[in-house]
């Protein structure tokens, strides 16, 4: 059974920092892409960043490039989301997101509040 499970959501100033982490199990995470999304109240869910299934490419939305970095470790089963210089419109919930043949799979979702 395919499970991912974010975490290191929370409440942050802007101009802050957070970092989220995915874990990943019931697949062979290191043959995969893996992506953040999030999707903000009332809004529709939006790519944040990818990263290819060795960490050798990286892709990220406009609206954070410069600021959010994107990484794995493949031996952890874990991909990972470091957001920098955090702002207000940066408040959603981020999920984690894999494109399996079968089908996509979602996380739960962890809350990020950019919040002063």
């Amino acid at each position: 059974q395919v499970q991912l499970v974010e975490s290191g959501g929370g409440l942050v100033q802007p101009g802050g920092s957070l970092k989220l982490s995915c874990a990943a199990s019931g697949f062979t995470f290191s043959f995969y892409a893996m992506k953040w999304y999030r999707q903000a109240p009332g809004k529709e869910r939006e790519l944040v960043a990818s990263v290819a299934w060795d960490g050798g490419t990286t892709n990220y939305a406009d609206s954070v490039k410069g600021r959010f970095t994107i990484s794995r470790d493949n031996a952890k089963k874990t991909v990972y989301l470091q957001m920098n210089s955090l702002k207000l419109e940066d408040t959603a919930v981020y999920f984690c997101n894999v494109g399996l043949v079968t089908g996509d799979s979602w996380g739960q979702g962890t809350q990020v509040t950019v919040s002063s």
